[in-house]
């Protein structure tokens, strides 16, 4: 049995109390929407075509081609061995650059962007740092 200062307690924390224990009532984001799931989707697809790109240049290019791509020149070097020694880098680097823009217009188009926190310069000017 709850005494009264417990149910009280319960109704202004949103906490349910059973016989199996406490339990956390979170109405606000109980449920999952419908545009939640788009972005995650979304993002997800994402990770999944730049991991693609990346396995495809890295492991096939570099390695499984290597053979046939030996036989081409790219800047002085086959390019079998660029792709294994700096081509497989470079990509992944530019595909890190990818996905940030990616993820900025993502967050942009589904209102879930990081917001900057700074202060005004002018209105700091007196203030020791």
């Amino acid at each position: 049995m709850k005494s009264g200062l417990t149910t009280y307690i319960c109704k202004i924390t949103n906490i349910k109390i059973n016989t199996g224990g406490i339990k956390m009532i979170d109405k606000a984001h109980q449920k999952t929407t419908d545009k939640q799931k788009a972005y995650w989707r979304k993002n997800v697809a994402t990770i999944r075509n730049l991991l693609i790109i990346w396995v495809l240049v890295s492991h096939i290019a570099a390695i499984l081609l290597a053979k046939p791509l030996s036989n081409i020149d790219f800047f002085g070097l086959n390019l079998a061995f660029w792709f294994a020694q700096q081509g497989s880098i470079v990509i992944f680097v530019g595909l890190i650059f990818y996905y940030a823009w990616r993820m900025d217009r993502l967050d942009k188009k589904y209102d879930v962007q990081e917001i900057r926190l700074t202060s005004n310069k002018k209105s700091n000017k007196g203030a020791s740092v």
